[in-house]
């Protein structure tokens, strides 16, 4: 199914804001001109604007055109979620900024799944040992057990969190586990993660996954670095 127009105008006005053709708290053109500009109707033009607006990226005026917000100060996760989708790859930078995300965010819904529903998250563990080595299945296997962990939360926040990164948190693990000593160290993870698991022992599933986390973090600062990557 294709973009509708409105979605293809958001993108081009985004990457207008990006390129610094149009500058943060810089006035931009009226409904009428914009839809001059791109050839389409006012309600087209409008059903774009509105969609920035929601996304964070321009401020909205009754009777006057928007303006351009400081998006790093103004704007939400879809406005990073916008800023990747126009990315043919993933900065590095953002996967770093990522990984120091998941060190906060990721034990402690891996902490309430195992405390409220530990049986369904030893299930989630099914399908490792047909894992491959290889990027693209080691990136699926992460993406679905972080998704489903999340879900197992009494926490829907998380959850949503995670849906907002959908497509975005796929091209990062691609680019993470691109190392194979990446993909050997998570998957040691998984299967020392899981034995916590079934043992019951919540506060060692919890210190478990805030060290891979800590870890990840560092492999990746090391290859960006062009250091060693860690061995265990």
């Amino acid at each position: 199914m294709g973009k509708r127009s409105s979605e293809i105008i958001g993108q081009q006005i985004i990457q207008s804001i990006l390129e610094g053709k149009l500058g943060i708290h810089e006035s931009m053109l009226s409904e009428r001109d914009l839809s001059s500009q791109f050839d389409v109707g006012r309600p087209t033009i409008r059903e774009a604007l509105q969609r920035l607006e929601r996304d964070g990226w321009i401020t909205i005026h009754k009777g006057m055109p928007a303006t351009v917000n400081d998006y790093w100060k103004q704007g939400n996760l879809m406005t990073i979620v916008n800023m990747l989708e126009l990315e043919d790859e993933i900065p590095d930078d953002f996967v770093l900024h990522m990984l120091q995300l998941r060190i906060s965010l990721t034990p402690a819904y891996i902490r309430d799944a195992a405390h409220h529903n530990r049986l369904k998250l030893i299930a989630l563990f099914s399908s490792l040992d047909e894992l491959k080595d290889e990027p693209n299945s080691f990136a699926i296997f992460d993406w679905n057990l972080q998704q489903d962990m999340a879900h197992l939360s009494p926490n829907p926040i998380y959850r949503l969190i995670l849906n907002s990164f959908k497509n975005v948190y796929y091209k990062m693990a691609l680019k993470y586990f691109a190392d194979s000593s990446h993909r050997s160290i998570s998957k040691q993870y998984y299967f020392v993660l899981l034995e916590s698991i079934l043992m019951g022992d919540i506060e060692k599933t919890e210190k478990i996954t805030q060290s891979m986390m800590e870890k990840s973090l560092d492999l990746w600062k090391k290859k960006l670095n062009g250091g060693e990557t860690y061995e265990e």
